[in-house]
């Protein structure tokens, strides 16, 4: 008897505990909803505008008629048939790559660099951290234009001061390698900080029992970081890779900006492509279709973050 009452207990309590399981397991996507709705809601009739357009013919005359010729998917056709926007698409993934992978090493660095400094010294370098984070776009691109300045540039002047070569009048966007390196120092120094202040903020949640036991151990700082700190902050990487990503692979501003809003076609990222076919050349239907392009690309990169944030949340 006493067994059959316990099993009885056992099933009664089984419904429960399969729905707070199940209201655990949809908690983080109720959580999503609104601010999901509010998306959608904004972005829904923009996306769907940009979408039919997409499958238009749409020059300046049909501009003008404010009507486009339907041509269904004729733009995604020659797109793809398009040896440059290939070049494009590659050049925007390597562009993305590199970024990424710079920012996350950087900023991890001086995260962890951080962790070892003294209070002050912190403070004061997480301050211009800050600085550097609420700096804006046109600000910074500013800054730098007047930094390889070929005239009056401070780079040119110290790299000849120091005997790295003559500098004079050296204009770094001659040669694309060099043109995008300035690019890439400028997108990585306006990243870092946010980088940087994220993985400080999630070291100082790291157990220091599991950092002594490994010291102790005989493990090294490489080791402690791969054994122990980097498993303990990989859901705070990845969201942070996920991030960059989307905000590195979407660069428009700094280009444009930096090259006086008259890029050649070296440097042709994904949005810059996107919105000289547009406006310059007026293929407004081409070139809504390659911004679709980008779009999609940029959903599976968000859909990645967005999972791995519910993820996150599951764990905690």
């Amino acid at each position: 008897m006493a067994v059959v009452e316990s099993e009885l207990s056992l099933s009664s309590r089984r419904p429960r505990w399969s729905r707070h399981r199940a209201a655990g397991a949809t908690a983080p996507y109720a959580l999503l909803a609104p601010a999901a709705i509010v998306i959608g809601a904004v972005l829904a009739y923009p996306l769907y505008l940009l979408a039919r357009l997409s499958l238009e013919r749409y020059g300046l005359f049909e501009l003008i008629r404010h009507k486009g010729v339907w041509i269904g998917v004729d733009n995604y056709t020659k797109i793809l048939h398009d040896g440059q926007f290939w070049h494009v698409v590659l050049r925007t993934i390597v562009f993305t790559a590199v970024n990424v992978s710079l920012t996350m090493v950087l900023g991890t660095a001086i995260a962890l660099l951080l962790v070892r400094l003294h209070t002050l010294v912190r403070i004061l370098l997480t301050a211009g951290l800050v600085f550097v984070w609420a700096t804006p776009v046109v600000v910074a691109v500013d800054i730098w234009r007047w930094l390889v300045d070929p005239e009056f540039g401070v780079a040119n002047w110290v790299l000849t001061k120091l005997h790295f070569g003559d500098f004079t009048h050296h204009d770094w966007f001659v040669n694309p390698w060099s043109g995008f390196g300035v690019i890439t120092a400028l997108v990585v120094w306006g990243a870092i900080p946010f980088v940087t202040i994220t993985v400080w903020a999630g070291l100082s949640q790291v157990p220091e029992e599991l950092v002594e036991a490994a010291r102790l151990d005989g493990a090294g700082s490489f080791a402690i970081f791969r054994e122990v700190t980097f498993p303990l902050l990989k859901p705070i990487f990845i969201i942070l890779a996920s991030l960059s990503i989307i905000w590195d692979f979407q660069v428009f501003n700094q280009i444009w900006i930096m090259l006086d809003q008259r890029p050649s076609t070296d440097y042709f990222l994904m949005s810059i492509y996107s919105f000289v076919e547009s406006f310059r050349i007026s293929e407004y239907g081409l070139g809504s279709a390659i911004a679709v392009v980008m779009v999609a690309i940029m959903l599976v990169v968000t859909s990645v973050y967005v999972r791995q944030m519910v993820k996150t949340g599951e764990v905690r």
